[in-house]
């Protein structure tokens, strides 16, 4: 019996896919996802990455359909190719606007300053400090020691860090100053970089005060190459002790500081400073004495303790610090290549010249401690819940460049001439990022290099502590490479065999530090200075023409400081006042 359509039951219909609405956020490409977001050797240039934009679907569109999907290459090819996924040849060039926010290092200049013209009296020569006679002491030789306080010379401290200059006609586009050096002449003590309560001979090579821990850092900053310098004991623990005697007249640490080292403190108090103690001849690093020296020996009055820092090329030094280093590639160039290479090291010095009392400085802006050397010195328990990376140790590699460390670096030991073994391996680097500017200056510019990082030879006194430094030619104890004989061979005379390595006794007690055949000769302190000198008369003059070809290739006259076209330069910075340039008030 048939039913009528009427009397059937009405069958619902199946409901359709909504219409997608304009407005929801669409998922992101692939190359975003999987691209690499920082270089390594296999894709040494990270280039942006192209964004589609994928168009809303129209009205009648339904959510099954799907945007047609371009073939891409694998992740292996895209690598072998070196450029980020999906970026055609003729883009590369092309910057990514989110990597505009830090200005390339090759691209920085230094900072220019609006200033007036100099007095006749800023063209003389830089004066040193002036000498007070303190007290007088007697060496276990029998010398009398006149110890003096300086004065009327400002202190590195408070972010800043100054060294002398002097106004001179011959650099009208830098307003007339460039840097210079006081007398004494060569390498000393810097009164300037050193703290309070040290008191100083007239050559500024012997130190010692009255007060607790205080440090001197020598005016010489040693970057790369092998090096070797003397400290002499001449007050401290006693030789020989009678009845009735004090135990020492004071004590003394010795070793190497970097520019952020604290001043008051000894050597080897935090991670920018490696000492050797007087008591047990322990060696120090971040506060942790270890023993070092055989049992029984110290470090006592008359006795001579040696060091001898060997660190790697500047370029390999950037490598590291820039996260490029390949040591498989990088340590056989090293090896292979002891001339400097193609790439100069871009100096940037962002100073001013400033007046206090009768001299004048450049006054710059100082490096600082890095939060991760002091979580380092300072482990925090919860170190699982600190970002990726922090329980590291140190290492070439390490995530963050303030705990990378040098390859091929280390520092040797010696007492009275003989070898006592190699303390430290693996220094820290010290070139940007790995230091860093404190934060009073326009953005980004805290990574400079202004070449005055490095390691120092420093001391610190105690209590009536005293030792004397001995930078060369002449040495008390010269080791095998520096005898008298050789000091006074040509400089272009090999003074080690290629085949020697770094000497038996050392590839006994280190055997990773093996150079190769390109081993660097060992070189006097004192020539280290020289070649600073040389150095500020380079960047003086590069600056010179950086801001002359600033001024459109024009000389300046007389009124330097209120030409009113100088004045619109570019890079042109206010300061000083329009009558004299910045007075500093420094407490003495």
């Amino acid at each position: 019996m048939a039913t009528t359509a009427a009397s059937s039951p009405q069958r619902e219909l199946t409901p359709s896919a909504p219409t997608l609405p304009a407005s929801i956020p669409q998922k992101r490409t692939f190359e975003d996802d999987y691209g690499p977001a920082v270089p390594s050797p296999l894709n040494p240039e990270v280039k942006p990455v192209q964004r589609v934009q994928v168009q809303a679907p129209d009205e009648g569109q339904t959510a099954m359909a799907r945007e047609k999907r371009t073939k891409k290459d694998s992740l292996k090819k895209r690598e072998s190719k070196g450029a980020a996924p999906g970026v055609p040849d003729s883009s590369r060039a092309t910057p990514d606007p989110r990597m505009q926010k830090e200005i390339p290092l090759d691209e920085m200049a230094p900072l220019r300053y609006k200033l007036a013209p100099p007095k006749p009296s800023d063209f003389e020569q830089a004066k040193g400090p002036v000498f007070t006679n303190h007290h007088e002491v007697q060496d276990p030789e029998g010398r009398t020691i006149e110890f003096l306080e300086t004065s009327e010379h400002v202190h590195n401290k408070k972010n800043y860090h100054y060294t002398h200059c002097i106004a001179d006609p011959a650099f009208p586009s830098m307003f007339y100053y460039r840097q210079t050096e006081p007398e004494p002449f060569g390498a000393h003590f810097s009164f300037e970089d050193t703290a309070s309560y040290i008191f100083f001979d007239r050559t500024g090579t012997h130190v010692t005060t009255d007060k607790g821990f205080r440090m001197a850092r020598a005016n010489v900053a040693i970057r790369e190459g092998r090096w070797y310098w003397e400290c002499k004991i001449t007050r401290g623990l006693l030789k020989q002790r009678n009845e009735g005697d004090p135990e020492s007249h004071g004590h003394v640490r010795v070793g190497f500081a970097r520019r952020e080292a604290s001043l008051d403190a000894p050597v080897g108090f935090d991670a920018y400073s490696y000492g050797i103690r007087d008591v047990a001849g322990q060696r120090v690093h971040m506060s942790r004495p270890k023993d070092f020296f055989p049992a029984g020996e110290d470090l006592r009055e008359g006795d001579v303790i040696g060091f001898e820092i060997q660190l790697p090329s500047v370029r390999l030094h950037r490598k590291v610090v820039q996260g490029t280093y390949n040591p498989a590639v990088d340590l056989a160039e090293e090896e292979q290549t002891t001339a400097p290479g193609p790439d100069a090291p871009n100096i940037v010095r962002d100073r001013i010249p400033i007046r206090f009392k009768s001299h004048i400085y450049f006054e710059k802006i100082d490096y600082h401690t890095t939060k991760e050397l002091e979580d380092l010195m300072n482990p925090s328990p919860m170190v699982s819940s600190g970002p990726a990376g922090s329980s590291r140790p140190p290492n070439p590699h390490h995530p963050f460049a303030p705990l990378r460390t040098l390859p091929n670096s280390h520092i040797k030991v010696y007492k009275n001439g003989a070898l006592m073994g190699v303390p430290w391996v693996d220094l820290f680097a010290f070139l940007p990022p790995a230091s860093r500017m404190v934060q009073q200056q326009p953005a980004k510019r805290d990574r400079l290099d202004d070449g005055s990082l490095g390691y120092y030879p420093a001391v610190s006194v105690f209590r009536g502590g005293a030792a004397e430094v001995n930078f060369g030619p002449k040495f008390w104890y010269p080791p095998p490479e520096l005898n008298e004989k050789q000091q006074d061979q040509n400089e272009d005379t090999e003074m080690v065999d290629a085949d020697a390595g770094v000497g038996p006794s050392a590839a006994a007690a280190a055997p990773q530090l093996q150079l190769g055949k390109a081993v660097q000769k060992l070189r006097p302190v004192c020539e280290r200075y020289d070649e600073q000198i040389v150095e500020d008369i380079v960047y003086d003059i590069i600056d010179e023409v950086d801001f002359w070809a600033e001024d459109s290739r024009k000389l300046l006259t007389g009124r330097a400081g209120r030409d009113d076209k100088v004045s619109e330069a570019p890079g042109m910075v206010p300061g000083g006042r329009e009558e004299e340039i910045k007075e500093l008030v420094q407490d003495d």
